[in-house]
């Protein structure tokens, strides 16, 4: 590792934060990153996106989630300084020379996210991984010449700790493996700003039980039931937040209201108050980091206010839909019942909505605890326990309650259509046989369990 420029602040700067009390910036380096246009470009992203429509407390960003991200790797390194410090190369204990690189990727991890993250991207191809290794290792960047200040090969290590290439695995797995400062942070903040208790867990004593190694970081035995608890938080709050089945129906509607819009501009539209300038780069498929990062929630929300008055019946109604919080309904459907799924959609057609746009099918599943597998694309790292006599041992080897778990996939899928489906239409006499053969098929062909909203 090349000689570093690591400048301590004359006396440490405090944040106030909600979850950790205060977070602790004792690097100027780091205090240089927060103050960059493209780190403060988070305060406009939500961390949750469209859950927010559901929890009204959850207007927490994606700026408060780094810096929570960035305090407990900050932790973190201050732990193992002080227990398990190296004592000669390649020992498997702690080197701090690589603490500013272990913040710096905590506190940028996420800086490449775009306005409504995962359904921006998806929409758009773009990816918020690569996206995030451009802002760091691109000279136009702030966050780039700041980086540079500490040597000039600093970026693309840093850079690395992201898209797991780093060579030190203790670095790589504080940030992402299956129990790392990002996913602490964003099971704390996100139970918080929610108002729920389901991601929280002893952190305290996670931390306390942490320890590096030669291939990474294990946790001491005595420490399993608080990695048990820490397992099962996660899994309740992807059931009871992540998959919320309205949150999915406004990233539904969402989803259309972008494709719809990106028709139109394909077609030509000219209208003055339809031309979306800044995201024009997005709908020719030729943007540039600058035409990303002018984008943040409040963009597309503005969009979507002048959209609102526009001719073009589907695009005003998806718009205002969506900004005055009306959700598509849900129902659960499974392999045997998927088969009548085209049937609703003709239904919903013949009523006189645009099943392109009115309708959409989700899945959503989480895996609560994965062991390693090398032959999937993507290898979990697995979470290993210490035991007193220094032999590690796979948590599902000896957790009763993880070994339950281990593999399992949790979630549903669902198809999601017009609320006014399931209402009754009196005045439309012509349509009561439609909405009623719809409504049947819901009820009586073991399509199951409406959601409530």
């Amino acid at each position: 590792m090349s000689e570093i420029n690591d400048e301590q602040l004359p006396k440490e700067k405090v944040l106030r934060d909600p979850i950790y009390n205060y977070i602790y910036v004792e690097n100027k380096i780091i205090l240089d990153l927060i103050d960059t246009p493209e780190f403060q470009r988070l305060r406009r992203i939500k961390q949750l996106g469209t859950t927010s429509l559901i929890f009204h407390g959850a207007e927490h960003s994606r700026f408060g989630h780094c810096l929570g991200v960035y305090e407990i790797t900050r932790r973190i390194c201050n732990l193992f300084q002080r227990n398990y410090p190296t004592q000669t190369p390649g020992d498997g204990l702690w080197d701090d020379h690589e603490r500013l690189v272990a913040l710096c990727a905590a506190l940028l991890h996420d800086i490449g996210h775009g306005p409504f993250s995962h359904t921006f991207e998806h929409i758009f191809h773009t990816d918020h991984e690569q996206i995030t290794t451009q802002i760091i290792t691109s000279p136009e960047t702030n966050v780039n010449k700041i980086l540079r200040r500490v040597s000039p090969d600093f970026p693309k290590q840093v850079a690395s700790v992201i898209t797991h290439t780093y060579p030190n695995p203790q670095v790589v797995q504080m940030i992402s493996s299956q129990i790392d400062a990002d996913r602490m942070d964003y099971l704390q903040r996100d139970a918080y700003y929610t108002g729920t208790n389901y991601g929280k867990f002893d952190l305290e004593r996670i931390l306390r039980v942490m320890r590096p190694y030669h291939d990474g970081i294990t946790f001491e035995i005595s420490g399993m039931h608080a990695v048990e608890d820490y397992i099962l938080s996660r899994f309740q709050m992807y059931m009871q937040i992540y998959f919320h089945p309205v949150s999915r129906a406004m990233e539904a509607i969402l989803e259309h209201l972008l494709a719809r819009a990106n028709k139109l501009y394909q077609g030509q539209i000219s209208e003055v108050k339809f031309t979306p300038h800044m995201l024009m780069p997005f709908f020719n498929g030729h943007f540039t980091l600058q035409d990303y990062l002018a984008l943040d929630d409040g963009v597309l929300t503005t969009y979507f206010a002048h959209w609102r008055t526009f001719p073009d019946d589907i695009l005003s109604d998806l718009a205002g839909r969506f900004l005055d919080r009306k959700p598509l309904k849900s129902v659960l459907y499974t392999a045997q019942t998927e088969a009548l799924l085209p049937k609703l959609r003709d239904l919903i057609q013949t009523a006189g909505f645009n099943s392109d746009y009115y309708t959409a099918v989700n899945d959503s599943y989480n895996l609560t605890y994965d062991t390693y597998n090398p032959q999937v694309a993507k290898p979990q790292t697995q979470i290993e326990l210490i035991q007193p006599n220094g032999e590690l041992v796979e948590l599902s080897q000896i957790s009763t309650l993880v070994a339950a778990i281990a593999g399992k996939v949790s979630g549903d899928q669902r198809f999601f259509f017009p609320k006014e489906m399931l209402e009754k239409h009196q005045n439309i006499e012509i349509f009561d046989p439609i909405y009623e053969e719809f409504q049947q098929h819901i009820h009586n062909n073991e399509i199951i369990n409406p959601s409530k909203e």
